[in-house]
C-alpha cells in the first residue's frame, strides 16, 4: 500500500533543530530530592524556571546570516495557513494530536488524532496520508490516545491503537489496506480515564497502559483490565514472559495514563500518569501494583507523551506547555537537577516519541484548550533537550 512505502528524506541537519532547544533549555545543577531519600514529606522542585524559548514571531528585525555550517538562533516566522517556515515542524493543520509512533527508517511516523480517529503518516516535505480511520468517542478523554508499530513492522507493516468507542476502551489491529481489527476488547470505560498508551516493548510483544475509568478498586480488581499495564502479544493473549504466564496484567493501579516509553537497553520502561492529587513519572516494575513514582508534579501540568533513552526520559506537558527532562541515575534516582524547557514554545504538547536516530517527534494539541495559531496542530522533529542523540 503506498500509503506504506518508507520514502527516505534528506536529513535536516541535527545542529538546526538542536538550536530550538538550546534556547528553550536551562540546566540546572544540583541534586533532585526523592521520596526515598528523605524521611519527611517530598515535594518537588519549585523553581524550575527556563529562559525565554524560541518564538514563532517576527517582531525582531532578524540578525545577519550565520557564518558557514554554524546553527541560527533566529526565531522562525509566523506561519501563514498551514505553511509553517519552522523547520522543526514536519507535519501542520491536524486536529489535536493523540499518539506519535515512529517509522523505522526515523524520517516518517505515524500520528493519531484524538478526537477525529485518523491515522496519518507524515514525513518532512510531503503532506500527510491517512492510512486508516478508527471511529472513535473522545469524551471523557478517551479517543485515539496510543499508537504502537508491530514489533515484527518490517516484515508485517502491523499497527496497534488504543481507542475508545461509546461503550468500551479497545486495542485494535491495522494491517495494510484492511479495517481495523479488535484484538483486545472490554477495557472498562467510564466518566474518567479512559486514556490509553501502547508501546513494542521490544521483545516482542506490546505494552498496554488502560485507564481506571474512574473507578480506583476497578484499578486493583485483578480480574479487571481497567487501571493495568498490561503485556500482550499480537492476537491479545497474554506473552510469553509475563510473571503470571495465565493472565495479561504486568502491573495494576494505574489512574490515567498518558504515555509509556522506554525499551529494552534504554533503562526500562517508563509510564506517566495523572493521579487524584498530582501527576507522576513512574519506572515500572513487572509483577505487582504501581509504586511509588520516581518523580511527580502537585502542581499537576498534564503529563502526556514520552519518550526515553538510557540517557533521559523527556516528558510532555499539555496543560504548563512545556517539556520537562530528567536524568535517570542508578538506583531508579535521578542525576543533576530537571529541567522544564521549551515552555510556551509550540504551545500544548500531548504526545511524543524517540526516533531510532535519538531524534524527538512531539505533537501538540492547542485546538484543545490552547491558543492555536495557524498552522497548528502540528507534529515536530527536534534534538532532544539532553543533547543526546544516536542509536543505544
Amino acid at each position: 500500500m503506498a500509503a506504506h512505502r518508507s520514502t527516505r528524506l534528506p536529513r535536516r541537519p541535527r545542529a538546526r533543530a538542536g538550536a530550538l532547544l538550546a534556547a528553550g533549555a536551562l540546566v540546572l545543577s544540583g541534586c533532585a530530592q526523592f521520596p526515598d531519600e528523605h524521611p519527611g514529606a517530598w515535594r518537588d522542585q519549585p523553581s524550575l524556571e527556563p529562559q525565554a524559548g524560541p518564538q514563532p514571531s517576527v517582531e525582531q528585525p532578524p540578525p545577519p546570516p550565520p557564518e558557514p555550517g554554524q546553527p541560527t538562533e533566529q526565531p522562525p516566522t509566523r506561519p501563514v495557513g498551514c505553511v509553517d517556515p519552522d523547520p522543526a515542524v514536519v507535519a501542520t493543520c491536524l486536529d489535536p494530536v493523540g499518539a506519535i509512533a515512529v517509522l523505522p527508517d526515523g524520517q516518517g511516523a505515524l500520528v493519531g488524532e484524538r478526537t477525529t480517529g485518523r491515522i496519518l503518516r507524515v514525513e518532512q516535505g510531503a503532506d500527510p496520508v491517512e492510512i486508516a480511520r478508527i471511529s472513535v468517542d473522545a469524551s471523557a478523554g478517551g479517543g485515539l490516545t496510543g499508537l504502537a508499530l508491530s514489533p515484527s513492522y518490517q516484515e508485517d507493516e502491523l499497527v496497534y491503537a488504543y481507542a475508545s468507542t461509546s461503550g468500551e476502551n479497545r486495542v485494535l489491529r491495522i494491517a495494510p489496506g484492511d479495517n481495523p481489527k479488535p484484538v483486545l476488547t472490554g477495557i472498562p470505560k467510564g466518566g474518567s480515564g479512559n486514556a490509553g498508551a501502547l508501546l513494542d516493548d521490544g521483545r516482542g510483544a506490546l505494552l498496554v497502559a488502560t485507564g481506571d475509568a474512574g473507578s480506583r478498586s476497578g484499578a486493583a480488581d485483578p480480574g479487571s483490565l481497567a487501571g493495568k499495564v498490561l503485556r500482550i502479544d499480537g492476537f491479545g493473549a497474554p506473552a510469553p514472559g509475563n510473571p503470571d504466564p495465565s493472565s495479561r496484567v504486568v502491573v495494576s493501579g494505574v489512574s490515567d495514563p498518558g504515555g509509556l516509553c522506554g525499551a529494552v537497553g534504554t533503562g526500562g520502561y517508563w509510564l506517566t500518569d495523572r493521579g487524584g492529587d498530582r501527576d507522576a513519572l513512574h519506572r515500572l516494575e513487572f509483577g505487582g501494583t504501581l509504586g511509588g513514582p520516581a518523580w511527580s508534579w502537585p502542581d499537576r501540568p498534564g503529563v502526556s507523551g514520552c519518550a526515553a533513552s538510557g540517557t533521559a526520559v523527556v516528558v510532555a506537558l499539555t496543560d504548563a506547555a512545556a517539556l520537562y527532562s530528567l536524568s535517570p541515575g542508578p538506583g531508579g534516582g535521578f542525576t543533576g537537577q530537571p529541567s522544564k524547557v521549551m515552555e510556551g514554545t509550540y504551545g500544548r504538547f500531548s504526545a511524543a516519541s524517540r526516533g531510532p536516530d535519538g531524534l524527538l517527534w512531539l505533537g501538540t494539541a492547542n485546538k484543545a484548550g490552547g491558543v492555536p495559531v495557524p498552522s497548528d496542530d502540528r507534529v515536530l522533529r527536534i534534538e532532544p533537550p539532553s543533547g543526546e542523540s544516536g542509536k543505544d
